[in-house]
């Protein structure tokens, strides 16, 4: 059982989880450049809508490359024809989808985004792509512990639907924060505000948590190292960017914020 955790693809599981950790420190000491927290030390910038488009869809189209691959080959073929392969895809595809190529064009405004942060984001896609499209549909199939787990029986084993359930929340959440903080201020308006609609009226970074929820899901109802690595990376950016988009809605409305007893990015905990 887990064969592949004796091969360089366990190598790379083990080493990205360890980054994720160095990840996870620095970003308590260093401001990632990007959205709220932009800074022009982290060099020239570029378009955001342009950014997030080229920063997110590496890891759809890798994906993509993965499963296509995978049903090409004679032996993984017929198998990730199955049902839950097909879900796993389509689940994975349908957020990126919206992340690539819908969300960009929704952003307002004319901010910008640091090259640098746009290639470290690139990197980190074409990795975590290759990870889940790799064990997905190339080590799954084949692995004694997986190739007897993924049959038709477990789209209604309760690790799936669970999994699927907190997907589905944390993909809700992420929508309706996103959209929370898109509309906070009106054409010409250029003053900054405290979100205070949906789960913001508990967190400072309700969007963040929808994304982790979102992964954690993924993780449960793929019941993998892969999927747990996604959710424990975006842990260890997530989180720490939450810290520090706290401090600053701190700064700019104490008074206000000193009220409502806002946690960070974990409701009524952190």
């Amino acid at each position: 059982m887990f064969d592949f955790l004796n091969s360089s693809f366990g190598d790379l599981l083990f080493i990205m989880f360890l980054v994720g950790l160095v990840v996870f420190v620095s970003l308590y000491f260093v401001d990632a450049g990007y959205g709220k927290m932009r800074s022009d030390k982290w060099g020239p910038s570029m378009n955001n809508k342009a950014g997030w488009l080229l920063m997110e869809c590496p890891v759809f189209f890798v994906m993509l490359y993965e499963y296509l691959k995978a049903l090409h080959d004679p032996t993984l073929g017929p198998i990730v024809q199955n049902a839950p392969y097909w879900v796993f895809f389509l689940i994975f595809e349908f957020h990126y989808f919206q992340r690539s190529f819908i969300f960009p064009f929704l952003l307002k405004g004319k901010s910008k985004m640091p090259f640098a942060i746009m290639i470290l984001s690139v990197m980190w896609n074409l990795i975590n792509g290759y990870i889940q499209g790799y064990f997905l549909f190339h080590i799954a199939p084949v692995d004694p512990f997986y190739s007897q787990l993924y049959t038709s029986a477990w789209l209604t084993d309760p690790r799936f639907i669970i999994g699927t359930l907190i997907f589905i929340t944390g993909w809700i959440i992420n929508m309706h924060s996103d959209h929370v903080i898109r509309h906070l201020r009106k054409p010409g308006d250029t003053k900054h505000y405290l979100p205070k609609q949906g789960l913001y009226r508990y967190v400072t970074s309700a969007n963040y948590l929808g994304e982790i929820t979102e992964w954690l899901g993924f993780a449960v109802l793929t019941w993998s190292l892969a999927g747990l690595l996604f959710f424990w990376f975006s842990c260890c950016n997530l989180v720490p960017r939450s810290n520090a988009i706290y401090h600053r809605y701190a700064e700019e409305f104490p008074d206000e914020f000193d009220k409502k007893k806002l946690k960070r990015i974990i409701p009524f905990i952190y």
